[in-house]
């Protein structure tokens, strides 16, 4: 995380909107936009992410601006929490720093029909059995071994290879987005290292900021947007954070060794070489999409097969099965991933490559994209916050596409480096803690808690106000965490 803040203009544009115009910089193209409250704008002013900003506002064929969500911290290259899109009709160039390391890292959410009072007395064998079963930690092994024909099967055709298995069922695809896969993954073009990263990796959690969370509806916000969904108060429901795992952070890797020198072969000068990047209609932009689009869809797929090792677990201690306990997906959003999406720019419409690094889609009601049960309603937005305070339910809205090419915030952002918070939490039992507030987490070291502590992360309750009140997303509930596993 930058450490030496921000020197350059901040404008305010309102009370959500801030601006660093494009004047700060010789080399900006666009300005840059920043969603923040007041309050979170003080954090961010000590931080290096608005130069970050700045600079991807300097990539040929940007369009409108460079944006960020209200959870924006440092990242490599793009600020985590970073929006653009670029024109490949006008040389518009496709950055691996815009979608980041764990390639379509995201969450899903699933709802029980089981309420606290039906799990308060088994929670805790609950989360043990829960710790127990379902792989966590770096470099961990799953139960799921896909040799190499499978696992670029696997890439190329996301959660229906699952389904063809017995590990998916067709209401999983229709809610997850994009049904799961992204057509025109390229998996031959994975490296050979990167297959045997994911070999076994596929249904595990991994470390840092993933989890699986039992959580309960707090509050309800929005009841006819929750009805849709099957949310009621005190209902249990289950999230789940992960992406892409070893596969996809070597898929990164090897994607910025091929982007050596590419920059100054297409004549791009960069402020950062974080922010390599190729033309998309290059052979090398062309490379990077397809091996982008095979670690995608693992990530779908890790994500399905950790939900269906969290319903094999419910069914064990609830001794039920899973379709009886309506362990239904209510959806699953990524929000480390480049996509091809029409929008209006500028009166008229184009097809622009849409980064999302840190950020997650949030499409309207009526959005051709978004499953026939969401239409009147607008696609569900999952934003997870910090194991101590709350996550959210809210749903895309028109501002979205008006002002964000369909984006907003995804999640509560740190606050502190890793370090910083392992520095942090010396001489304390954040476990203990935690189970004062009500929740029960197991994790693979203290270290794993640590850094991941609720003082580490923004208030996820501010950052949900900011898109809320910017008319990108809407509230619908307020989910309360009682148990949680980590690596």
């Amino acid at each position: 995380m930058g450490k030496s803040g921000f020197n350059g203009p901040l404008e305010q544009v309102n009370e959500c909107l801030w601006r660093i115009p494009k004047s700060y910089m010789p080399s900006m193209r666009v300005d840059g936009l920043i969603y923040a409250s007041d309050e979170l704008m003080q954090h961010l002013r000590h931080d290096q992410a608005p130069e970050q900003v700045a600079n991807v506002a300097t990539l040929p064929g940007i369009q409108v601006a460079s944006l960020a969500m209200p959870d924006i911290h440092w990242g490599y290259g793009f600020t985590i929490g970073g929006v653009c899109a670029t024109d490949p009709d006008e040389g518009g160039v496709i950055s691996p720093g815009g979608v980041g390391y764990d390639i379509n890292c995201g969450v899903r959410l699933m709802r029980t029909n089981l309420f606290y009072r039906d799990v308060k007395a088994h929670l805790q064998t609950l989360v043990d059995a829960l710790f127990r079963e379902v792989p966590t930690g770096t470099g961990k092994k799953g139960k799921y071994y896909f040799p190499e024909k499978e696992l670029r099967e696997l890439m190329g055709s996301g959660v229906p290879f699952l389904k063809r298995r017995g590990l998916a069922t067709d209401e999983d695809i229709e809610f997850t987005e994009a049904r799961g896969c992204l057509a025109g993954a390229e998996p031959d073009n994975v490296s050979e290292r990167a297959l045997q990263r994911g070999a076994e990796q596929c249904g595990t959690l991994g470390s840092g900021n993933h989890f699986l969370e039992v959580q309960i509806v707090e509050a309800i916000l929005d009841a006819d947007a929750a009805d849709v969904m099957g949310l009621k108060k005190d209902q249990v429901c289950v999230m789940i954070h992960s992406g892409s795992r070893g596969l996809g952070y070597q898929v990164c890797d090897d994607a910025l060794r091929l982007l050596r020198g590419v920059p100054e072969k297409y004549g791009i000068v960069l402020p950062d070489r974080q922010l390599a990047c190729a033309p998309v209609l290059s052979s090398e932009g062309r490379h990077y999409l397809g091996t982008m689009r095979a670690a995608a869809n693992y990530a779908w797929c890790n994500r399905q097969l950790l939900m269906w090792q969290a319903r094999e677990v419910f069914e064990s201690v609830f001794r039920q099965k899973w379709r009886d306990l309506d362990m239904t997906l209510i959806y699953d959003v990524a929000h480390n991933i480049a996509k091809f999406e029409e929008h209006s720019i500028e009166g008229g419409f184009k097809n622009v490559w849409v980064h999302r690094k840190g950020a997650t889609r949030a499409f309207p009601p009526g959005h051709s994209e978004i499953p026939e049960l969401y239409q009147q309603i607008g696609q569900p937005v999952l934003i997870p916050g910090d194991m101590g305070r709350a996550s959210w339910v809210l749903v895309g809205q028109p501002g979205s596409m008006q002002q964000t090419f369909g984006t907003t915030c995804h999640g509560a952002g740190r606050l502190m480096s890793r370090t910083r918070a392992i520095e942090h939490a010396q001489g304390r039992r954040i476990d203990q803690e935690l189970a004062k507030r009500g929740v029960i987490a197991r994790a693979q070291s203290w270290r794993g808690l640590a850094e991941e502590q609720p003082a580490a992360y923004k208030d996820v309750n501010q950052v949900v106000d900011v898109v809320h009140a910017a008319g990108l997303s809407k509230k619908v509930a307020r989910m309360k965490p009682i148990g949680v596993i980590k690596g």
